[in-house]
């Protein structure tokens, strides 16, 4: 599903990311580990093209992102490639539902379809009784559900995920883990996750550890 070849990156004088190559199948859950400063989290910005390599390609299905134009970036990104990150972000004058439904109408769907699906996938991650609440009247494990249901609202092909349970306790940490296998089975995405939890990456169909800017293992 992922090709990536030969992909640099640069900050400054800091060479991050030093000719990475990988190939990531479909409908898997990878993680990606190593120390912090590694590269793993700017490996994963630049397969959800929000950051652009200095050398290299990514090619998801056979589109190769880095020719597109940045609108035609924007486009993919928000039909394709959904993202789930250590604190949540989401709005906290919307309600869960709101929140979830945002990335369906910024693409073009109409508020009353956007807000269904959305509250589909609520109920599926079992916060049909929070539909109305609002962020600050949820717990730290049901913001972070709301946050994967934005991801999955417009049914992407990737999910990518960085250090999504950093903020969560054990149990709310591993009912997260499971919930991303649970998805994979039921909707059949690709799951990219990068992590220092130890017990997800050996959940892992496969894991990747990055050592100084590049895969030592996996």
């Amino acid at each position: 599903m992922i090709q990536i070849n030969g992909l640099e990156k640069n900050y400054g004088a800091l060479q991050v990311l030093k000719g990475i190559n990988l190939e990531i199948a479909d409908r898997s859950v990878i993680s990606i580990v190593g120390a912090s400063g590694a590269g793993k989290s700017t490996l994963l910005h630049l397969i959800g093209t929000l950051d652009k390599p200095d050398k290299g390609k990514v090619l998801i299905d056979g589109t190769d992102l880095y020719t597109l134009s940045d609108k035609e970036l924007a486009a993919y990104r928000n039909q394709n490639i959904g993202f789930v990150f250590q604190f949540h972000h989401l709005l906290p004058e919307f309600t869960a539902a709101e929140n979830v439904a945002l990335p369906a109408m910024i693409a073009g769907k109409s508020k009353a379809e956007a807000m269904k699906r959305a509250e589909e996938l609520l109920d599926f991650l079992k916060l049909k009784e929070r539909l109305t609440h609002k962020p600050s009247q949820l717990s730290g494990g049901e913001q972070q559900r709301v946050a994967v249901a934005r991801a999955l609202v417009n049914n992407p092909k990737l999910i990518l995920a960085d250090e999504p349970s950093g903020n969560l306790d054990s149990e709310n940490a591993s009912k997260l883990h499971q919930l991303f296998f649970d998805l994979r089975d039921q909707f059949h995405q690709t799951f990219i996750v990068v992590t220092h939890n130890n017990e997800l990456a050996e959940m892992s169909d496969r894991k990747i550890t990055i050592k100084d800017g590049q895969i030592v293992r996996g």
